[in-house]
């Protein structure tokens, strides 16, 4: 438990930082589901609208420091390999 005044603040922001970071990734999960499942469907308009979307939400993320740049980077990086792996069939 904390004792001084310092460390029961630091928990306060730390719990509602942790939170704000949860619903944040969680965020990234959902539109990357979104974005998974217009693959599956094998529909490439689809797919890229919902690669839009996604990308958009993990760059405005990384720029938050939730997840670092490059692990967005990378992560577009791979939906965008998938759509034109799509478009290609």
């Amino acid at each position: 438990m904390p004792n001084t005044e310092s460390a029961k603040k630091r928990v306060r922001q730390s719990a509602k930082s942790n939170a704000r970071n949860l619903w944040r990734k969680r965020r990234i999960k959902n539109d990357t589901g979104d974005f998974l499942k217009a693959v599956a469907s094998g529909d490439a308009a689809a797919a890229e609208k919902e690669m839009r979307k996604a990308a958009r939400t993990l760059d405005k993320i990384a720029a938050t420091g939730t997840i670092h740049k490059n692990t967005a980077a990378r992560r577009k990086s791979r939906m965008a390999a998938k759509v034109s792996a799509l478009k290609k069939k």
